[in-house]
């Protein structure tokens, strides 16, 4: 039976004995209903995992025991990073959700024109730790020991600036007939995907003068929140360990 896996932010050390952070000791001692005596895995966000029991569980604290600690990277040979506009409801969590899961290291939330979703600054930065938690929660249930960065939003305009200086294969996701010749080897990779109604022309040629080339999934339009999980999947099955 596959143990339970849990983040921790504290540092692993075979033999220490260490109190858990609130988040994941409430789901072990409520959600899991484990007890003392029952193994699980803990991580360390960092590549690290270690072996451990619990050994002590007082309300919504639960203390462990780490047995054994092991580097083990589950990580593809492919880095991506995904740029991709603030789209409304909870589309933003299942996007990060699942390109968690399915291997990307860097999600990058943008403002583009045609952006529905508008928030203050404090918000953001409250979507940002939620968000962040988002992507913990995968990597806990898939078995990555890395955590996806989950950069503060940012207008179009920065974002491409910053991937400018970028030797990555740069791919602007567009409904066109463009379709760039694509290399036999990739090992980073930038997708930049629009919002609900997609990048202005502007904006398209603002990334392609950014080093972003064009590229279609198909003859059908995919919605925001399904372009980059498929973008994600073909990129990793051509040039990542799908």
């Amino acid at each position: 039976m596959r143990r339970p896996r849990f983040f921790t932010a504290q540092t692993l050390l075979a033999g220490r004995r260490i109190e858990l952070e609130k988040e994941p000791s409430r789901h072990i001692a409520k959600a899991r209903r484990l007890r003392a005596g029952d193994a699980l895995c803990v991580f360390d966000g960092k590549g690290r995992e270690a072996l451990a029991r619990v050994v002590d569980i007082a309300g919504d604290t639960v203390a462990v025991h780490i047995h054994s600690v092991a580097s083990v990277s589950r990580e593809s040979p492919l880095a991506i990073t995904l740029a991709i506009a603030l789209s409304r409801g909870e589309r933003m969590d299942t996007i990060v959700q699942k390109a968690s899961e399915l291997g990307v290291c860097r999600i990058q939330p943008l403002i583009s024109e045609r952006t529905v979703l508008r928030l203050d600054s404090a918000r953001l930065a409250r979507k940002r730790e939620h968000w962040q938690k988002i992507a913990i929660s995968a990597c806990e249930q898939c078995g990555r020991n890395q955590i996806p960065r989950i950069d503060a939003a940012a207008p179009l305009a920065e974002v491409l600036h910053s991937a400018r200086s970028s030797t990555a294969l740069r791919l602007v996701l567009h409904p066109s007939p463009a379709r760039s010749a694509l290399p036999p080897r990739c090992a980073d990779l930038w997708l930049l995907i629009g919002p609900e109604g997609g990048f202005s022309d502007s904006e398209i040629g603002a990334a392609l003068e950014a080093g972003f080339r064009h590229h279609t999934l198909g003859p059908r339009v995919l919605r925001t929140e399904t372009a980059p999980l498929a973008a994600i999947a073909i990129a990793q099955a051509r040039w990542g360990d799908l």
